[in-house]
């Protein structure tokens, strides 16, 4: 699968549920719907930017591999705290919606990149037998 159209998909993932909360909590000026859409962004940046590394390293030495998904994990982690700690400490926005918002994305976001790095090995692999 494309990059192109893995980001169409968590992007499709992401405007969903959020424009269906939109009537719910749009109205509201606490700030929640801002805090759950920055949850949806930045979890959907993350998974694309998970799927790029991997990407970019298939085919490469399993030093390479190891490299690009484990430091690219690091480096996606830490620009998350900062951007989480920024949004609650200098921004003000709720922290429940916030990190409610960017834990159910990640694990929906995580079992897509599952699904579809299965897909790919899988395929190699029973190419291979």
């Amino acid at each position: 699968m494309s990059l192109g159209r893995y980001s169409t998909i968590v992007a499709a993932m992401a405007a969903v549920p959020l424009a269906a909360l939109w009537p719910i909590l749009g109205a509201r000026r606490d700030g929640t719907f801002a805090a759950a859409a920055l949850g949806g962004v930045l979890a959907s940046l993350n998974a694309v930017a998970a799927y790029a590394l991997v990407a970019w390293s298939a085919g490469r030495s399993n030093t390479a591999f190891f490299r690009a998904v484990l430091g690219g994990t690091l480096g996606r982690m830490a620009l998350l705290l900062a951007t989480v700690a920024f949004a609650i400490l200098g921004l003000g926005l709720p922290r429940l919606p916030l990190v409610i918002a960017l834990l159910s994305y990640y694990v929906a976001f995580l079992a897509l990149e599952l699904a579809v790095v299965h897909r790919r090995t899988g395929a190699h692999g029973e190419a291979a037998s």
